[in-house]
């Protein structure tokens, strides 16, 4: 190399370190680079997600050909830069030559590039794939030799598990959704971040409790019945013979409304058009509870106990208002339940539903235990507690207004800080 100008060695050197730093700074990009979003363009018809996306099928063989390429730089680099400084300076130490080359690869090939690469994985991924797509088929046989005895060596530690990159489990998911803020509407992604946590659920999460089901008693005065018809809230009613233990069937007030317009409107008609009733273990999850009630093309359904005994009713528009929030008028049960006071306070049933109490009141009342108020309040202060007793529960002040027999019946609640607030979602939801 002693014919070689100095001008065209510097030259050689300057073009293996931004080599260098373009292998750098693929590898950093390839590997930082959102894969779903990388799916997403590639599927769009991006020509270099498409392109970086085949390169990401086989990560090893993409590594092996960034490590080959660099490396070849790197050391190609140093031979250069050694022949370079003796030219220039002539019996300089080798050392001062490797400290100074390390020098600036660490900082123009290394660092630099790949944190550029790491705020911007795109910016250098798609322009890359361009050239590592066509170099990967060129140096494929050195890296598949390479990748077999790397194989070989770690085959012992690692052994042959395989784990997929892009797979992800719920609670990653989680964090993926929380992190994406810019790119989804806060709505859109609490209704994700909902629908991961009807798997949390069951369904006497959710379900109308037995003392507040309305339901039929086909053996009640004909007279009666058709009254209870007319005044119902809701256009589905459990038909149970005797105990609601003993169901019978689900009669919709719509074909009702048809059979009234005949001479078939009895006690007989109406058994004819009420359907078998669905029902589902306390235990189960929403999730698929959700799929169940899809599948079976049913509305509503009764919750059992291991012994078969009817605990509540659980209906689609309840799951759903778990993922979207309230979209359906209901019978007027919150607002039976929750009265707004002059001083920011609420008095609160005991039968209250601590999760429409948090939903519909913006509250943060533990919900991974009791169901209504009455059983948290007894959970707390595992005892049957007297008329005028305070407790801070959750960080609420509660005050016992009336019990009767072994339950609290009446509560009220000051949300510290918070009570103006809630006066004005009361007044929504009375609405």
């Amino acid at each position: 190399m002693e014919g070689i100008p100095v001008g065209a060695l510097t030259g050689s050197l300057i073009f293996l370190i931004i080599l260098s730093a373009f292998f750098s700074a693929s590898e950093t990009a390839m590997m930082a680079i959102n894969r779903y979003r990388l799916k997403h363009l590639a599927e769009a018809g991006h020509r270099g997600a498409k392109y970086a996306r085949k390169l990401l099928e086989n990560p090893h063989q993409l590594l092996g050909t960034i490590l080959l390429g660099n490396n070849a730089a790197n050391l190609t680099a140093s031979a250069v830069a050694t022949i370079l400084a003796l030219r220039v300076f002539g019996d300089i130490p080798i050392a001062l030559v490797t400290f100074g080359l390390t020098l600036i690869v660490l900082i123009f090939a290394e660092v630099a590039p790949k944190t550029v690469a790491a705020l911007h994985p795109e910016w250098i991924a798609f322009p890359a794939a361009f050239v590592l797509y066509p170099l990967q088929k060129v140096v494929r046989p050195v890296v598949w030799m390479v990748n077999k005895a790397s194989s070989w060596l770690l085959k012992p530690l690692v052994g042959d598990k395989k784990r997929s990159a892009d797979a992800l489990s719920a609670e990653e998911l989680r964090v993926a959704v929380l992190e994406s803020g810019k790119y989804i509407q806060k709505s859109h992604q609490n209704m994700l971040l909902q629908i991961l946590e009807l798997e949390k659920m069951n369904a006497e999460d959710v379900m109308v409790p037995r003392s507040e089901i309305e339901a039929i008693d086909i053996d009640d005065d004909w007279d009666a019945i058709v009254n209870q018809l007319a005044t119902s809230h809701h256009t589905r009613l459990p038909v149970y013979r005797g105990s609601l233990d003993n169901v019978i069937g689900i009669l919709h007030l719509r074909k009702v409304l048809h059979l009234s317009q005949t001479n078939e409107f009895n006690r007989e008609g109406m058994m004819r058009i009420i359907r078998d009733p669905y029902f589902i273990p306390e235990s189960s999850s929403l999730t698929q509870q959700l799929l169940n009630l899809q599948e079976e093309r049913r509305r509503l359904g009764l919750v059992v106990d291991e012994y078969g005994d009817i605990k509540g009713l659980v209906t689609l528009e309840e799951i759903l208002e778990e993922i979207v929030g309230e979209f359906t008028d209901h019978a007027p049960r919150l607002a039976e339940d929750v009265h707004a006071q002059s001083d920011g306070s609420f008095l609160i049933r005991g039968t209250a539903n601590i999760r429409d109490l948090n939903r519909k009141m913006n509250w943060d009342l533990p919900i991974d235990g009791p169901k209504t108020l009455n059983g948290l309040i007894l959970e707390y202060l595992e005892d049957i507690p007297e008329p005028g007793t305070s407790i801070r529960l959750a960080g609420y002040p509660i005050e016992i207004v009336q019990t009767r027999g072994t339950a609290v019946t009446v509560a009220k609640i000051q949300p510290d800080g918070m009570a103006e607030d809630l006066r004005s979602t009361q007044s929504v939801s009375a609405s």
